[in-house]
């Protein structure tokens, strides 16, 4: 169609350069390629070729490359010569009925084609995939470095006190409380020294107390000693200031 309208006659004057079918051999891969396309363009099934319309619309092609001064494969010669000889086959008489089951001569060429269409059908799945370096490109990516340092939070003194606090009371948990039997008696240290006391003699304050009892001791004998003063069991006597103190017991 130029201009719409359908074009039947191609110009006298048209040039076409011999590279512009370049393109076109390009698309065929061969000869069984080229057969198939053809095969397909004219809507047949390819069990059942028609032979004499193939191998037409085949030399066309051939010779159009012919024309373009393009050296053709010698493949594609072969393939020529194959119609050629099938159609020739095809368009002998069959005499015998023997020769009517002979085997169809168009069977070989049809089970190359449909090999080929499985394999070419195959190829092209297998170009679809997701193909490393054309869908998938492979990428490396390194890590970041971190540098991680202690960072030391900064504590509040509350929190310290709170945290004492906690500690404080989780340790009285488990506070013991012990009773022990006291040791030393006043009443019995009071009878002690009344024992150590005679009414006509003077002992020394300091001899009543056993050193080796340690602070308790000191303290028991002295509040026994006040025990007695107190009930008027005993005296104290100083002969000059800041003298040594003696102690009698109270005559009756």
């Amino acid at each position: 169609m130029v201009l719409g309208e359908p074009l039947q006659k191609l110009p006298d004057d048209l040039y076409i350069p011999p590279d512009a079918l370049e393109i076109f051999l390009e698309a065929f891969e061969g000869p069984l390629d080229l057969l198939l396309y053809l095969i397909k363009r004219n809507n047949m099934n390819i069990l059942d070729i028609k032979v004499a319309e193939i191998t037409r619309q085949y030399m066309d092609y051939v010779e159009l490359m012919e024309a373009s001064q393009f050296e053709l494969a010698a493949e594609y010669l072969v393939m020529a010569a194959t119609l050629a000889e099938i159609k020739s086959r095809m368009l002998l008489p069959r005499q015998t009925e023997a020769e009517d089951e002979e085997e169809d001569p168009r069977a070989e060429l049809i089970r190359r084609l449909q090999e080929y269409e499985r394999f070419k059908k195959a190829a092209e799945d297998i170009d679809t995939m997701p193909r490393t370096g054309r869908e998938i490109f492979p990428i490396k990516v390194e890590p970041p470095v971190l540098e991680r340092g202690v960072v030391h939070p900064d504590i509040d003194l509350r929190e310290v006190l709170v945290a004492l606090s906690e500690v404080i009371k989780r340790a009285e948990m488990f506070e013991e409380h012990h009773i022990q039997a006291e040791q030393l008696s006043t009443r019995e240290r009071m009878a002690q020294v009344l024992g150590k006391l005679k009414s006509d003699t003077f002992v020394p304050f300091v001899t009543l107390f056993t050193l080796e009892e340690g602070r308790l001791g000191v303290v028991v004998t002295f509040l026994a000693v006040m025990e007695l003063i107190k009930e008027s069991l005993v005296e104290l006597v100083q002969t000059e200031s800041y003298g040594p103190i003696h102690v009698k017991a109270r005559a009756e």
